[in-house]
């Protein structure tokens, strides 16, 4: 397998795996079948023109986007079973860690990979593997009613795998740095693609600045300075297409485009957070001055 660390902003990252052709035919697990047959029912539902089916995938897609990019990416991380363990400690084949140069250093690199591995990491999916577990009984009963599929009892059946193939993937890349099995690599051709990216950006960027100062608009509050060394993003959605083409794994395509999606709603949310702080401090500073002006 080779893994693939991408910065999306400056401070977040996303990871992602990509098992071999061999290992995709000589690995199949049980519980990789069944997944294979969940998404074909699942493709075959989106395909549907209307019914009930039609309407669950549309908002089973919409939940779906609200997964954390860090839980889709370390469940592309095969479960670490004890053949595979031995495998690769008899073996001792490094695991290629593959990442832009340009953008992030072999020390953020190991900094991120440490946090995907971390306790803290695992207890997460842990604790909320358990909860969906225990959701399970409680979300039942509604099996007794006609017609209509439980859909709460499958969705917490489906979080709960969720959680656990994501727990078993941090823990299958905590072995990896643990035994030294991990080799980073830079690599040209995603340095190439961020370079493409980047320069998709600044063309939409050009763009939008011309049609602001048009239109008179301004992206900051007047009297308001802008935070010092604020995180900022690295990619695009459109980075997605770029990535998967150059390194040629069209699975990266949409975590790279749900990762960007999620990171960018984070980053809005805490700016608009910030200025109506720095608004509110503004407004309390005025009132006190004027409070003073009238003693």
């Amino acid at each position: 397998m080779r893994l693939f660390l991408l910065p999306i902003s400056t401070k977040r990252s996303l990871i992602y795996c990509q098992r071999l052709n061999n290992q995709l035919s000589s690995e199949t697990t049980y519980v990789d079948k069944l997944t294979a047959r969940a998404s074909a029912t699942w493709l075959k539902w989106e395909k549907a023109e209307s019914g009930w089916q039609k309407k669950v995938t549309a908002y089973g897609n919409k939940l779906f986007e609200r997964i954390p990019h860090e839980e889709w990416g370390l469940k592309s991380v095969p479960p670490l079973s004890r053949r595979r363990e031995d495998e690769e400690l008899k073996g001792g084949k490094e695991v290629q860690v593959q990442y832009p140069g340009s953008l992030i250093s072999e020390e953020g690199v190991k900094e991120a990979l440490k946090t995907f591995a971390g306790t803290e990491r695992q207890s997460f999916h842990t604790k909320w593997m358990w909860g969906s577990i225990i959701g399970m009984p409680i979300s039942a009963p509604v099996a007794l009613l006609p017609v209509i599929p439980n859909l709460p009892f499958f969705y917490l059946v489906f979080r709960a795998w969720s959680h656990w193939k994501a727990r078993s993937g941090s823990q299958h890349i905590d072995f990896l740095l643990g035994r030294q099995l991990v080799h980073l690599t830079t690599s040209s051709s995603l340095d190439l693609a961020y370079a493409l990216g980047r320069m998709d950006a600044s063309m939409k960027e050009i763009e939008s600045e011309v049609k602001g100062a048009l239109e008179g608009d301004s992206n900051t509050l007047p009297g308001i300075e802008p935070a010092v060394e604020a995180e900022r993003m690295l990619l695009t959605q459109s980075s997605g297409r770029i990535i998967a083409d150059v390194v040629e794994v069209p699975e990266l395509e949409e975590h790279v485009q749900r990762a960007v999606k999620q990171v960018e709603k984070a980053l809005k949310g805490k700016k608009e957070l910030q200025e109506e702080k720095q608004e509110l401090d503004k407004v309390n500073k005025e009132a006190k001055e004027e409070a003073e002006i009238k003693r």
